[in-house]
């Protein structure tokens, strides 16, 4: 195999490890969504965590076997294709609104584990932290900006 053909492995390899992350975190927070227990959505929030290693993971293999990609691509791809600049730009867009959108559901699991403590019954406080349309919209819209990557890492517009 040449030296292309690995990089272009691991960098799919991080694809496949971002998008599969993402869509197991999406599905445990849609699973939170439908939860009122405190202890459930602590667990369903603690289990995102663990995607969120994948997402990061892929995230830095996607990254930096991509752009190595370009350096060393058999094809006229450049640095400075509109299209792979708009992808690095919206990998920073959506690890931004990853990471927002994180740190507020960390504040949120932790409500829930304080609540699980103190009795474990429902609270509209709680449900309301899980249903935030920010949080969701962070979370979610990051979610949707790398499905645009993914779009244009396969449409490759200009070329």
């Amino acid at each position: 195999m040449s030296t292309y053909d690995w990089l272009l492995f691991l960098h799919m390899t991080g694809v496949f490890l971002l998008l599969g992350g993402s869509v197991v975190a999406a599905a445990l927070n849609l699973t939170a969504l439908k939860r009122d227990r405190p202890s459930e959505i602590d667990l369903l929030f603690g289990l995102i965590r663990i995607a969120v290693i994948a997402i990061m993971v892929g995230s830095a293999l996607a990254l930096v076997f991509g752009l190595w990609l370009v350096h060393e691509a058999p094809y006229d791809y450049g640095y400075g294709d509109g299209w792979i600049v708009a992808a690095i730009v919206l990998f920073f867009v959506a690890s931004a609104m990853g990471g927002i959108g994180g740190r507020r559901d960390a504040e949120t699991r932790k409500l829930a584990r304080e609540l699980s403590n103190e009795g474990d019954e429902p609270s509209s406080v709680l449900g309301g932290r899980v249903r935030d349309p920010l949080s969701l919209a962070l979370s979610y819209g990051s979610g949707l900006v790398v499905l645009a990557i993914l779009a244009l890492m396969i449409w490759k517009p200009g070329t």
